[in-house]
């Protein structure tokens, strides 16, 4: 028989018992994140006094722990019937009731919501309906966009070979992390990416990478949804420009960019003669229109300012960003 000492036993003891409290606080974290993730999205429909009721939208973001965050859009969502006017970030917190199995949130002008079953049921503080939202699921239009004529394919899910130090997940995705190993100058390009569904995290930390054109200019990915839209934020030009819209869709959705790019130009002396400029579209709305890029590269960007063609890259930031359906054609 094999004797332990007895400290050594008392520390196994210990380790294998904070070990399996670890495993439980995971799985009630993991339990509480899936139950969040149900409420979380985007509802639309008609608000208002009977007979004068207008269209409404609503962005129900999960910030962690039973916790929500709503913003409203008069007129219905972004990139629909909503354009960027009357936009009201409410700010407004609303909790998870267990006993209704409900998220309800309170005190806007005197307008109190409860989402319930895919329903926000809108209603005024003495319980006057002013109307009913529906859960809505968006695609981008331009999702599952097969290559054109002429264009090079870099990556349909079954292989890796265009990448290097490419990853690729069981389910034939690509991870974050990787740069295409050949080089374009004009081009156009498609990629499809799907950011983490993160509510514990914020900022920067919430679904982080970057779609980096020719290495050098940036592309912001993150989970932005429901934000304000500035330049660090999805769709942003990294520390240049803030998107013309916020089209953020939800984490876990499947969302698109497709970028006209055409590069800069130099002279016989290495100097800049015509600056690159760029066109995004995300998610099908175009929010960046033909952009002159400064003459320097973005924050962060691997490949220097100059006149060589660059790669497509795929920022690695540490979240489990994932991209699929990748295609360049050069101009």
């Amino acid at each position: 028989m094999r004797i332990i000492p007895t400290t050594l036993f008392l520390i196994a003891v210990l380790t294998s018992a904070t070990f399996a409290q670890d495993q439980d606080d995971a799985k009630a974290q993991d339990k509480i994140n899936q139950r969040d993730f149900a409420f979380q999205g985007e509802y639309v429909g008609e608000i208002g006094p009977e007979g004068e009721r207008q269209g409404f939208g609503l962005q129900v973001i999960a910030i962690g722990n039973g916790q929500f965050r709503v913003v409203a859009f008069n007129g219905g969502l972004p990139g629909e019937d909503w354009t960027g006017v009357d936009h009201e970030a409410i700010d407004v917190i609303g909790e998870y009731d267990e006993a209704k199995n409900a998220v309800e949130f309170w005190g806007y002008e005197k307008a109190n919501a409860i989402l319930k079953d895919g329903v926000a049921t809108i209603s005024t503080s003495d319980d006057i309906l002013l109307g009913e939202l529906r859960k809505v699921v968006r695609e981008s239009e331009t999702l599952g966009l097969e290559p054109p004529e002429g264009a090079a394919v870099l990556f349909d899910g079954t292989d890796v070979e265009n990448w290097k130090n490419g990853q690729m997940t069981d389910d034939g995705l690509l991870k974050q992390g990787t740069t295409s190993k050949p080089v374009y100058g004009d081009h156009q390009l498609h990629i499809e990416f799907q950011l983490p569904f993160m509510p514990n995290a914020k900022g920067q930390g919430r679904g982080n990478s970057g779609l980096y054109i020719q290495g050098r200019y940036e592309i912001q990915m993150l989970d932005s949804f429901g934000l304000e839209g500035k330049q660090n934020e999805c769709g942003g030009i990294y520390s240049i420009k803030a998107p013309d819209l916020n089209m953020c869709f939800p984490p876990s959705s499947w969302q698109t960019y497709d970028v006209e790019f055409t590069a800069a130009r130099f002279n016989a002396e290495g100097e800049q003669s015509e600056p690159a400029r760029i066109s995004v579209k995300h998610n099908g709305i175009l929010i960046h229109d033909d952009v002159e890029l400064p003459a320097r590269k973005t924050t962060a960007a691997p490949v220097d300012f100059g006149p060589k063609p660059g790669p497509v890259y795929l920022q690695n930031h540490g979240n489990e960003v994932r991209y699929r359906n990748i295609w360049v054609k050069e101009k």
